[in-house]
């Protein structure tokens, strides 16, 4: 329990000075707490078990979400896939055939060099940006006859691989 005395003395409540021994009282008094004899705090080892816990869960937690950033990095490059592909789409619609395999991606952007007639091309592009893979890599495109492939390596940037590494590629 936690006692004060009262801030003033006497003397300053009836209207008079305040002697320095009541002051210097009202301070020593202030800081006085008084702790009951049978509680405590927590032991070392109950804080100890509750830092042990925390660390079992923090690690199941880490166990479940590392391997859902390699699914979700796998998604993603899925669905960047899909955009790609659906403005490829648009521009064989306006320029009725794929960009050349020389022109690449860029041809989302700004009218290729190969292109037949510039004036079919649509003002501003297919797509605003053109995004790297999740891996911080760009994205290959190869012109097949009729139709393209889009894709990317993977998290090692090389072909094959399994689960994070695996090539995702379009469906065109």
């Amino acid at each position: 329990m936690f006692h004060f005395l009262p801030s003033l003395s006497r003397h300053s409540r009836e209207g008079g000075n305040p002697s320095p021994d009541a002051a210097v009282e009202n301070k020593v008094a202030a800081a006085t707490v008084d702790l009951p004899k049978n509680e405590s705090g927590f032991t070392l080892i109950e804080l100890l078990v509750v830092i042990v816990i925390i660390g079992l869960l923090a690690t199941i937690v880490a166990i479940n979400v590392i391997p859902a950033t390699g699914k979700a990095r796998t998604e993603k490059a899925r669905a960047d896939i899909a955009m790609l592909e659906q403005a490829m789409e648009q521009y064989r619609l306006d320029n009725f055939n794929y960009p050349a395999g020389s022109d690449g991606l860029a041809a989302l952007r700004a009218a290729p060099p190969s292109l037949q007639d510039p004036s079919r091309y649509r003002q501003g592009g297919y797509i605003k940006k053109l995004p790297n893979d999740p891996w911080g890599k760009p994205y290959v495109y190869v012109s097949k006859p009729g139709g393209f492939d889009i894709y990317t390596l993977g998290a090692d940037g090389q072909p094959g691989g399994d689960s994070e590494n695996a090539d995702v590629h379009s469906g065109a």
